[in-house]
Order: C-alpha cells, then sequence, then structure tokens
C-alpha cells in the first residue's frame, strides 16, 4: 500500500492555515493482528492509532508521545504511542459482553447514534496526551474529558480550550475489509498577521473548514489516491505546499532485556511458576517470554530472593 503508512505535512499558500494528513494500512494490520479484537474493538483503536499519529506528528519532540484514552464503557483503555521516529503502537482493554452489547444498539432510528461512537462504546472518562522526552526533559501532558461524539471532536475541543488553537480533524478507519486502513486529515487556524483584513481570515477558514466536510471516508482512505492529489482535490484554489512525508512503522519496545530487568526487580517467588519456570506476557504485541529455570538462576544469580 504504497500511499498508506505516513504522516503528511502541508500548508495552504497564502492563509494561515497548516495541516497533517495521516494514513495507516499494514502497520495498523500489526496491531490488530496481535489481539482478535471484536470489530467495534478494532475501529476505535485504529481511530486512536491514526489519531495519536496525526497529533504526534503536529509536535516538535524527541522521544514519545502517547494517546491514552481511559473509561467506564465497554472499552476501558485505548493506548496509542508514536516515537518520534515514526514507530508506532496500540493496545485496546475491553468487556466483551458489554463491547458486543453495545455494538448491537438499534441505530435505525437514529442515524446519529453510530457516530456517536464515544458515549456508546467509551461512557464517561478522559483523553491524555503525554510527551515524554527522556529522564532530563520536562514531561507534558494535555487532559480532556470524553465530551465530544467522537475521538476527533474531543481532540478538538482540546485544541480549542487548552491551545487556543482553531482544529478541525476528519478521521475514519475500515477494518471490515482485506485492506484494514484508518486516516486522519486535520487542518489548523494558525495566529495570524494583525495586519491582514480580520473578515477575510474569518472568511477564508470557513471555507476551508467546508472544504474538509466534502471529504469522503472513501477519498481518505482510496490507495489510489496519493496524499498530494488528495490535498490538491481539496485545496487547489489555494495552492497547497507539502514536506517531505514521515513513514510509519509498527514497532513495540518490548525486548527479552526489558523483561530481564523488570524481572529482577521483583521476587524470584512473586514470577516463578511450580516448575521452576516463568512466562511473560508483552499486552501490546502479545509476545510471550520464556524463562527457564537456568535463566532465572541466571537473571537471579542463583538466588531465591
Amino acid at each position: 500500500m504504497k500511499n498508506f503508512d505516513l504522516a503528511q505535512t502541508f500548508q495552504l499558500a497564502g492563509i494561515d492555515v497548516r495541516g497533517r494528513l495521516v494514513r495507516i494500512g499494514p502497520a495498523l494490520d500489526h496491531v490488530l493482528d496481535a489481539h482478535a479484537y471484536p470489530q467495534a474493538v478494532a475501529e476505535m483503536l485504529a481511530e486512536t492509532l491514526v489519531l495519536g499519529a496525526t497529533l504526534a506528528s503536529a509536535l516538535k519532540y524527541d522521544g514519545l508521545f502517547t494517546l491514552q484514552v481511559q473509561s467506564d464503557g465497554p472499552i476501558s483503555l485505548l493506548v496509542a504511542d508514536v516515537t518520534s521516529s515514526g514507530e508506532l503502537r496500540g493496545y485496546a482493554r475491553f468487556d466483551e459482553d458489554k463491547v458486543a452489547e453495545a455494538a448491537t444498539q438499534d441505530t435505525t432510528q437514529d442515524t446519529t447514534q453510530e457516530r456517536a461512537k464515544v458515549p456508546r462504546m467509551l461512557g464517561s472518562g478522559h483523553l491524555a496526551f503525554t510527551v515524554d522526552q527522556g529522564p532530563n526533559m520536562e514531561r507534558y501532558q494535555g487532559v480532556v474529558a470524553l465530551e465530544g461524539a467522537t475521538l476527533a471532536a474531543c481532540a478538538q475541543t482540546y485544541f480549542r480550550t487548552s491551545e487556543q488553537l482553531e482544529t478541525v480533524i476528519f478521521l475514519g478507519s475500515d477494518v471490515g475489509s482485506k485492506n484494514r486502513t484508518a486516516g486522519a486529515l486535520l487542518i489548523q487556524r494558525m495566529p495570524h498577521d494583525n495586519s491582514k483584513d480580520t473578515d477575510d481570515v474569518e472568511d477564508n477558514w470557513h471555507r476551508v473548514v467546508v472544504l474538509l466536510a466534502s471529504l469522503k471516508l472513501e477519498e481518505l482512505l482510496d490507495d489510489e489516491l496519493s496524499t498530494e492529489d488528495l490535498l490538491y482535490r481539496l485545496y487547489h484554489d489555494d495552492g497547497v505546499r507539502t514536506y517531505e512525508p514521515k513513514p510509519l512503522v509498527h514497532k513495540c519496545r518490548c525486548s527479552r532485556k526489558k523483561v530481564e530487568t523488570t524481572l529482577k526487580s521483583l521476587p524470584r517467588a512473586e514470577v516463578t511458576d511450580a516448575d521452576g519456570t516463568c512466562q511473560v506476557n508483552c499486552e501490546l504485541c502479545a509476545t510471550d517470554y520464556n524463562f527457564t529455570a537456568v535463566d532465572l538462576d541466571r537473571i537471579y544469580g542463583g538466588s531465591d530472593e
């Protein structure tokens, strides 16, 4: 999928609007293949992943960006993190029975209910952004309540209230087809030059938002449509300046060495099975790490402590 697993930065010529176009495909497959998620959960995780990648691409950082959703609904946890080099991973925790019940709710009488995924699948809770640039750098975190109908709406509220940036996000996924994909297009109105006519600034922003609203999910997820062609189709009257796209790739940061370090910090008796071995499973990528009694002797230096 040549037009997926990338983050495309762009600027509209002559007006104070910048944006990000992000699409994930094969990287999404890796995340979803690790767990047998129900379709409703897979959709929410796919949208969390692409939203996380979109927000991360709008920041300058060297380290780890994490988007985490915690709630009291059928899906209690959604996590997506993206390193500054473009490595992403994700995970969802859910109640299978509650998800099945929420997914089968009758939406024939209310066409907006299907779109209102947050109250239906997540309930009450919060969405948090965290930027971690290492032990010697201050950690940044932003939090917003889950008060919108969609994750995109919640993120837009955060930017408007906490960052004072008018932001609009078009977000969607398709996890029911052979090629599972997700995409997001974000536009932000940047602080404008006071010498510019205020009416023109407002008119330009309104027009850009209306054009974004004309975008269809099929276009956003069309692998035959390049990012440049999609942006040109939307904003050719303004002129679009694109920058070198950033590749995205699925990669979990777990490793046998990290697991060994964690084990060493715990009493051996707490991690050892009856046969003297130990099995550890990475919650995010589902990789199993198996340790024999000999391995544990090496880790603990032959001690039972």
